[in-house]
This record gives C-alpha cells, sequence and structure tokens, in this order.
C-alpha cells in the first residue's frame, strides 16, 4: 500500500499547482476568442505552454510553436503519416509504394494533386531541400535521394508532373529501412521556392531566425492567421489540395482553429469543464469525474486512454552500486507500481509488465508469457511482502543496510562496508505526473533499505543532465511517439552500445551508458540482434529476436519502466462539438486532429 507520506506530496503539488496558477477562465476565453463566431471555432489546447517564439519549420523543432514544430500536420505535411490503430502507412504529400520498398531504399510517390498555397506544386526538390540539408534535420538514415519522373495513364496535356522518390537506406552508418520509415513520417516538408533563395541571400543560420508569421506558403489545411501570447489562431484554407484528394471535395468542419496558452493544467481542466475549450492533450486528474460535464476520452471506463508510451527511470550504469545488475533489480522490485497507477496517474493505465515491449494490439504479439518470469516481481501488493523481497535481493548481493533508532534509513553500505552516497533520481520541477512518480519511487526504495532522494530539476538542468550522463537515476520517456519503428526504436534507445559514449560527452540514446564495449559484462548479441530485426521480413523470427532482446533486457534491468502511459492524453467535450473518435468510433487513432493519422478528425467533427 501507498504510504500517507505519497498521499500528502501528490495533494500538495495538485493543490499547489492550482493555487498558483488560479485565475478567470472565462475572461482568457474571452480574449482568446475576440470576434470568432464559436459555431466555427475548435479550442484546442495541450501544446503550447508559452508565447511563440517563431513559426519557422527550418528552426529547431523545441523552439518552433505549434503547429510548426513537432509532429505536426497543420500548416506543414509529411510525406506519410502512420495510423496507431492499425499500424498502417496512410498517404499524405506522398504514398508509400511497399512493393518496391525493401531493406535498401523506401520508396515513396509524390502525389501530382499536392500544392503549396501559393499555387506551386509540391515537388522533389522540395523534399531533397529538407532532407538533405543536415543543418536543418538529421538525415543520416539516408545516403542518397534518387527521383523518377512518372508518366500518368493517361496523360491530359495540362496534367502535373508525378514523380517517385527513392530514399537510400545508408547502411555504412548502421541504418536500416524502420529509422527511414520514421523519417518519412516525422519531417515536415517545406517550399524550397521559398527558402533556397532566402538561404542563399542571408545564409542559413540567419534564415532559422526569422520569424516566418506571415502569409506563411504551407501545404496544409490551415495557416497561421494571428497568434499573441495568449493565443494561437489558425484559418481554414479553403483551396486546400487535399480537400479533393483525400477527402472527397469536403472542407473541415472548423473554419478556425485557436490554441490559447494556459498557465497550467488547472487551467485547461476548467475551461473543459465549461465548454470553453473542446479538447486538450493535458494530464487531468480524476477524468472520470468530468463525464457530467460532457468531458470524455477514448475509452469510459479506466484506463481512459490507450497506451502509446514508457516513461522509465534511466539508470547511469556507469557509477557504482548502479553498475551492478543485481543492485538495479532491486531498485526495480522495491517500487509500488500500483501505488503510481492508482494515486500518480490516477488509474490511467494497465498493469505493468516486465520488459520493454507494449502490451498493445501493435506490439503484443511480441511477448512471451513464460519469458515473463526472467524479469522481477512487479505485481508484489503487500508491501511487507515486497520489501522482504527486495531486503533479501540486497542481502544475497553484499549490501548492508544501517537504520536509524526511529527506524528510518541512515545510509547503506557495500561488502567492503564503505558507506554507498545517497543516490538521487533527476526529474523535471513541476511536472506533477512525473513529481508524485517520483516520490512514490522513493518511498518505496527508501523503506526497502536503499537511499534514494528526490531530485527536482528545471528544464535547464535536467535536459543537459540526460545528455552527459550527469544523473544516478533520471526521468526519462524514450521513443514518446508511437511509430512503425516500434518496439525496436525503444530497446535501440534504452540498449544499443554501437554509439556508446563516456561520461561528459552528449549520449543520443542509451544515456545509461549499458553494455560498455571492451568489458568483461559486454554483451555483443544485444547490439547484434539490433542489428538484424529491422532487416527481418519472416514474423515468426523477428518474434524470437525480440524475445531474446526482452530476456537479456530483463536480466540485466539496465532501465526500469514504471506505466504505460498515453502517447498523447486525449481529452475531449461535446458540448459544442460531436463526433469525436473513441473507442466505440474508432474511425481515427486517439490523437488530437493536428497529429499524424488524427487530422481526418477535422473532416468529420459535427455541431451539436
Amino acid at each position: 500500500m501507498i504510504g500517507i507520506k505519497s498521499i500528502v506530496k501528490t495533494v500538495a503539488v495538485v493543490s499547489a499547482a492550482g493555487a498558483l496558477f488560479g485565475c478567470d477562465s472565462s475572461s482568457e476565453q474571452q480574449a482568446a476568442e475576440g470576434a470568432l463566431p464559436r459555431q466555427q471555432t475548435l479550442y484546442l489546447s495541450g501544446q503550447q505552454w508559452g508565447a511563440p517564439a517563431t513559426f519557422n519549420p527550418l528552426a529547431e523543432s523545441w523552439m518552433a510553436a505549434w503547429p510548426v514544430g513537432g509532429r505536426f500536420n497543420l500548416v506543414y505535411e509529411p510525406l506519410v503519416t502512420y495510423n496507431t490503430l492499425n499500424g498502417q502507412i496512410e498517404a499524405l504529400l506522398g504514398t508509400l509504394v511497399p512493393e518496391l520498398s525493401n531493406n535498401d531504399s523506401i520508396v515513396v510517390d509524390l502525389n501530382p494533386a499536392a500544392k503549396w498555397s501559393d499555387g506551386k506544386q509540391v515537388n522533389s526538390n522540395d523534399v531533397k531541400f529538407i532532407f538533405t540539408n543536415g543543418s536543418i534535420n538529421t538525415t543520416e538514415q539516408i545516403s542518397a535521394i534518387h527521383v523518377d519522373t512518372l508518366k500518368a495513364e493517361p496523360a491530359a496535356a495540362d496534367a502535373p508532373v508525378a514523380e517517385r522518390i527513392s530514399f537510400i537506406v545508408a547502411k555504412d552508418k548502421r541504418n536500416n529501412p524502420l529509422s527511414v520509415m520514421d523519417l518519412l513520417q516525422a519531417i515536415r516538408i517545406v517550399p524550397a521556392h521559398v527558402f533556397e533563395p532566402l538561404v542563399a541571400e542571408k545564409g542559413l543560420d540567419e534564415v532559422k531566425k526569422l520569424m516566418m508569421d506571415k502569409n506563411p506558403v504551407v501545404s496544409g489545411p490551415y495557416t497561421i492567421k494571428d497568434y499573441s501570447a495568449n493565443k494561437i489562431i489558425l484559418e481554414r484554407r479553403d483551396d486546400y489540395w487535399g480537400n479533393a484528394a483525400l477527402h472527397e471535395g469536403k472542407l473541415p468542419a472548423p473554419k478556425f482553429i485557436v490554441h490559447p496558452i494556459y498557465k497550467s493544467n488547472e487551467h485547461n481542466t476548467i475551461a473543459l469543464r465549461k465548454g470553453e475549450l473542446d479538447a486538450s492533450m493535458s494530464f487531468i486528474p480524476r477524468i472520470g469525474d468530468l463525464k457530467s460535464a460532457g468531458v470524455h476520452t477514448w475509452l469510459n471506463d479506466a484506463p481512459f486512454f490507450t497506451p502509446g508510451a514508457m516513461p522509465m527511470l534511466m539508470i547511469n550504469t556507469m557509477k557504482e552500486p548502479l553498475n551492478d545488475k543485481r543492485f538495479r533489480r532491486a531498485l526495480a522490485t522495491a517500487i509500488d507500481y500500483n501505488a503510481i497507477r492508482q494515486f500518480a496517474l490516477s488509474g490511467y493505465t494497465s498493469q505493468l509488465q516486465p520488459g520493454l515491449i507494449m502490451p498493445t494490439n501493435l506490439e503484443g504479439k511480441y511477448i512471451n508469457a513464460e519469458d515473463q518470469k526472467v524479469g522481477v516481481k512487479l505485481d508484489i501488493v503487500d508491501e511487507a511482502e515486497r520489501l522482504n523481497t527486495v531486503k533479501a535481493m540486497l542481502t544475497e548481493a553484499g549490501y548492508k543496510s544501517v537504520f536509524k533508532d526511529d527506524g528510518s534509513l541512515d545510509h547503506m553500505e557495500n561488502a567492503k562496508g564503505e558507506k554507498i552516497p545517497t543516490l538521487f533520481i533527476t526529474s523535471p520541477a513541476g511536472w506533477t505526473d512525473w513529481e508524485s512518480i517520483v516520490n512514490i519511487a522513493v518511498e518505496g526504495m527508501r523503506k526497502a533499505g536503499i537511499d534514494v532522494r528526490e531530485g527536482f530539476v528545471d528544464g535547464g538542468q535536467y535536459w543537459p543532465a540526460m545528455g552527459t550522463g550527469n544523473f544516478d537515476l533520471i526521468m526519462h520517456k524514450p521513443t514518446a511517439d508511437v511509430s512503425p519503428s516500434l518496439p525496436w526504436s525503444r530497446f535501440n534507445e534504452v540498449m544499443s552500445s554501437r554509439d556508446w559514449q563516456k561520461l561528459g560527452d552528449w549520449a543520443g540514446t542509451n544515456i545509461g551508458r549499458y553494455n560498455q564495449p571492451g568489458t568483461k559484462e559486454f554483451r555483443p548479441e544485444v547490439d547484434k540482434l539490433l542489428a538484424e530485426i529491422p532487416l527481418m521480413t519472416d514474423e515468426a523470427k523477428k518474434a524470437e529476436a525480440y524475445r531474446e532482446l526482452n530476456k537479456i533486457f530483463m536480466e540485466d534491468q539496465p532501465a526500469i519502466p514504471l506505466a504505460y502511459l498515453p502517447e498523447q492524453y486525449y481529452e475531449f467535450s461535446d458540448k459544442v462539438w460531436t463526433n469525436w473518435p473513441s473507442a466505440e468510433n474508432a474511425y481515427a487513432p486517439a490523437q488530437l486532429p493536428w497529429i499524424a493519422s488524427g487530422t481526418k478528425v477535422l473532416w468529420n467533427l459535427k455541431l451539436k
């Protein structure tokens, strides 16, 4: 059972957020609404939390404001999208050609109907511009782009030219077709005829500084109408090429889309309850209590959301005693996962299973029940049993816990009798759900005799610490986006040693420095499996390979998965707009209508 201490901490965090940011949501909504007619306007939130810095698609993704930065399809679009309901690649600016795609290249046909808002056709030069300029996007996954001109049959004299693009896999850089496929649905195409002259005149670095907020040339169904520190307003493009080509001539239902910029999750909750906000991707505790106010989720009952991400404690395996897998397994066993599910996450997650594979419709086929016995026990409900299990694991591994007279933990010692310094879990301050998870994890570990403390830091400290390995344990959510490469990309990010970096150097993958080459603990089979799986076409062999990789993870425990969370929280109100996708009306994934296949929601919404 969860202790009183953690309950108090969780409540305090939520209450503090409300006290700090409490204000009149109605007045903010009126300001955001302006003269826009409510029956033509869709209000969405949960992505933009500060004043827009830039709408430049060449800027770093984390700098660009919604809906330009990140994987958003409203103004700039990728070649294809990924449907998380069925695992299918769907057409957008291009169409995947599966019969020609293989381990050597991925082939896409550009849609000849795709046009920019200035009337020019989207073409291969646009694609090459964004893909081959490595200072804009990391394109190490591909070694070359080959373009063919396709003759339409029959061809009208004024028919646009169709082009076929082959993305050649950069195998010399240890890439594979899965990483390339991720790239194709992640990178938004930009108009080369706009940006090439700017780059030639000013240089790339100066162009990236431009705001690009006035009448941008876009390919998507909406364009930027207006913005301020409190809101971003988009306006529908009635001449959007995809209306005819992809949506049978229909227009998106909302003429305007407004993203109010709230100060906290509490504001989202208030606005949703009042019907002033139509949908959000914010964490809202006890979402089931809002049903009476017309607020709904993908599932009617707990866990309310579909799983898509796996937050975990990444472990710095270079530091003692964290370099001992026996100690890491004891850490994982000490956590009250049921308390995390109930109290930190409001029941928004199913029972956690050992390993790095999520029990979803897309990944679950790779889970083997017998293999799960290799992992530590995550379902010990009785606290005394769990604590005794951990203490026995520590004793067997040669560790000693020293307690004070009042029963509280004083310190730990290793097999040599040396005092072990206190370990800290690094996590961003203000992320209330993560703060609560860390509080619960720390409480369980300390009760079991493991000297661990919370280490909440601001973002300016968190991200550098993660990349350079300046942490003991750190909260992280690897591969936060559901993509065609899962679960391979999750294993790769946590376990790959092919680009292993020493402490202090920046690591893009394997931030825990697991499986150091040249050491006696090195397991070359990990990298071998990671290299082989993306090239496998036989599903039985692929399943066997994933089983082997998952067993290694469970044996060595280089990270501690904590829960299954949705890729995005997805809450919607039916007070103004109806026909939102749900488990009972699954015409689109559980995503807000700016991400991947979720954009089809815009053509299906109806006024109440």
